[in-house]
């Protein structure tokens, strides 16, 4: 059996793993594309190949400062914070801190240990965080809208938000996720549930030959593979969980 590499593919990948053309798959072809997003939507959202961090990077505009918002891309899982955009001590330009310990010290530092450097800095981050704050983020992906609780009187038109958070991999763009092994499987469970569910409409009829509709055992033995493999995905496939927006 060939490697998926596209959804058409990965669907006729799913049905041969139930038996076609052998058997006949009693699901229509949208019960199949259903199923199939049921499953990549699981597989956004727990599995460690199922998204990627990301950094996403607008620029305000004057909607943006009236709004106290930005658009986030549709693609956007959640979001992990926020670069400084008015912070006290950090940037690039003369009068930061960072900027006048390099200029002072660089030529000391490269002739002694960088752990009171590290330290000092780690430091200058408590004082920043205690007595400023870090800026505070609100996102939920069916909005689309990232909320920066900041002054937003003091942002200009042209400045520069950075934002840390997470994008899922899209297979139809990354054609390599068709061919995931968990992804198959999981797909081909969830369809088969699917025609359990069909054929149980019909429990009891009788076909020539004395065979009977099995349709509620179909579905008993989907559901248990569901099970062992969403318990899989948690302990095996799941990354650490990390605080997020989303």
């Amino acid at each position: 059996m060939s490697v998926p590499t596209t959804r058409a593919q990965f669907k006729e990948w799913c049905l041969k793993k139930l038996g076609k053309p052998v058997i006949s798959i009693d699901v229509s072809d949208d019960q199949v594309d259903d199923r199939i997003d049921e499953a990549l939507k699981y597989y956004y959202d727990y599995h460690f190949d199922g998204s990627e961090k990301t950094y996403y990077k607008y620029q305000l505009t004057a909607d943006d400062i009236t709004n106290k918002y930005i658009p986030a891309p549709e693609n956007l899982l959640g979001v992990v914070g926020v670069f400084p955009i008015l912070g006290s001590y950090s940037g690039s330009n003369i009068f930061s801190i960072q900027y006048q310990i390099a200029l002072n010290e660089i030529w000391s530092l490269t002739s002694i240990q960088l752990a009171p450097y590290y330290l000092a800095m780690e430091h200058l981050a408590l004082i920043n965080e205690m007595f400023v704050g870090n800026q505070r983020v609100r996102f939920n992906r069916h909005t689309d809208r990232i909320y920066i609780d900041m002054d937003w009187t003091k942002a200009a038109v042209g400045n520069w938000v950075v934002v840390e958070g997470y994008n899922l991999v899209n297979p139809d763009t990354y054609t390599d996720a068709w061919s995931d092994r968990w992804l198959q499987l999981y797909a081909t469970a969830k369809i088969k549930e699917q025609w359990g569910n069909n054929l149980s409409k019909f429990s009891g009829m009788q076909l020539p030959g004395g065979v009977q509709f099995s349709g509620q055992q179909l579905k008993e033995e989907a559901i248990a593979e569901i099970e062992k493999l969403e318990e899989k995905m948690i302990t095996e496939y799941s990354l650490p969980p990390e605080d997020f927006i989303g």
